[in-house]
């Protein structure tokens, strides 16, 4: 399974932003899908997950409210909508792919990673 995020950028406090992640190689219709985000000096953290269907979904505490998760399996497709941008969201964002029905917060419960990509958020 091959993923890319794409859609990050540089904006200003209170825009709006949104990530999109496409896999490849395998449909990830059956896994539970997580945005995860890293900081310089910092560990990646848990950002967003939803579940196989996208009926359930789990967020950060830090990002309730402002950031909802989606996906659409027709298109192997996952996206993050960023709202209400703040400074401290910004980061390298990763999608991954969960083992299996996985999309817990820890790193641990995803084996498939894409590579990055960039937001930040200027005050």
């Amino acid at each position: 399974v091959q993923l890319q995020a794409s859609g990050g950028g540089l904006v200003q406090a209170g825009d709006s932003l949104r990530l999109s992640c496409a896999t490849s190689g395998r449909t990830t219709s059956n896994n539970g899908m997580g945005w995860f985000r890293q900081a310089p000096g910092k560990t990646r953290d848990f950002v967003a997950g939803i579940s196989m269907r996208g009926l359930y979904s789990n967020y950060a505490d830090s990002v309730k409210g402002r950031f909802t998760i989606s996906r659409d399996n027709a298109l192997n497709t996952v996206y993050l909508q960023m709202n209400n941008l703040k400074p401290e969201d910004t980061a390298v964002y990763f999608c991954a792919a969960g083992r299996g029905a996985s999309f817990g917060a820890q790193p641990s419960q995803y084996n498939y990673w894409g590579r990055g990509t960039q937001v930040t958020v200027s005050s």
